[in-house]
């Protein structure tokens, strides 16, 4: 099976820990696209060359590699390896609040490093497509609501019921080649413009 060519950020202030990673990862027909010695620079490096993975050190001169990893995040999601030469629970605790997937203790090891790289990027898939159902179910709530609303307004103002008003707002739909969304915001918006509030008429 082929193995998926990654473009990686590698972030260490240590410069022969760079090299030794950055050998074994070409080994396995990976790109290094950028390296970066402090936290700020892997934020710049980050935004400007959108990498499909980060290795990044924890304990880093002017900004340290968990600060960077929740800067980086607020802008695009990139999957993440935080790098630390200690087992520390408190690191790996707020690493995991920042979305961080994987941990590898230095020296690393390539035994270590391949499989540690494929769990991530596993994660991180299965967190894409779960934000992305998640987004899907809460637009079709939404619509629900709009059409539910919109419904209520053709039963009070025109006298049908329930199942009629779910009819006219589909036909509307139909023929205007509009999705049920937008005809029932369009129904709300002209009650709203006409003042004539089905709840207070009574």
């Amino acid at each position: 099976m082929d193995k998926k060519k990654l473009r990686i950020l590698l972030v260490d202030d240590e410069s022969i820990i760079r090299l030794d990673m950055r050998e074994m990862l070409k080994e396995q027909g990976h790109e290094i696209v950028g390296e970066a010695s402090d936290g700020q620079m892997a934020v710049e490096l980050a935004e400007k060359l959108t990498p499909d993975l980060i290795l990044m050190d924890i304990k880093m001169p002017k900004m340290d590699g968990l600060e960077a990893i929740s800067q980086i995040n607020r802008n695009r999601r990139i999957p993440t390896i935080m790098l630390t030469a200690y087992s520390q629970p408190e690191l790996v605790e707020r690493a995991v609040e920042l979305g961080v997937f994987g941990f590898l203790v230095k020296p690393v090891k390539e035994h270590d490093l391949l499989p540690t790289i494929e769990v991530v990027l596993a994660r991180a898939e299965e967190l894409s497509t779960l934000e992305k159902e998640v987004g899907s179910l809460k637009e079709t709530l939404e619509t629900r609501k709009m059409v539910e609303k919109a419904k209520g307004i053709l039963m009070e103002s025109f006298g049908m019921t329930e199942a009629a008003a779910f009819r006219k707002i589909q036909k509307l739909s139909m023929d205007k080649r509009k999705p049920l969304k937008e005809v029932a915001d369009a129904i709300i918006l002209a009650q709203e413009v006409s003042g004539d509030t089905p709840r207070t008429r009574a």
